[in-house]
């Protein structure tokens, strides 16, 4: 027969920082995009992301003042979807 000792606060322990660092990096997520970081998240140049996607109507995307916004969460989603129906080469 095989016996398991397990140490509940321990595990309490584990699971807590765990849960602790992944709340951190949910926190840590910007809410908006400004066009600095759609270049760096998408690894495009300005007139590249204009060329190919800004346009397109399912693009979520705010003009506040004279700055484009972007919604992190909805344009992560638009993003991938868009990359999916490009061609393969």
């Amino acid at each position: 027969m095989l016996t398991v000792q397990v140490d509940k606060d321990e595990i309490k322990r584990i699971c807590s920082e765990k849960i602790e660092e992944h709340l951190k990096a949910l926190d840590n997520e910007k809410v908006f995009w400004n066009t600095k970081t759609l270049k760096e998240k998408t690894d495009m140049s300005w007139p590249e992301i204009i060329d190919k996607f800004l346009y397109d109507p399912r693009c979520p995307k705010y003009k506040v003042g004279t700055k484009w916004r972007f919604p992190a969460a909805e344009m992560k989603e638009f993003l991938l979807t868009w990359l999916a129906e490009q061609p393969k080469h």
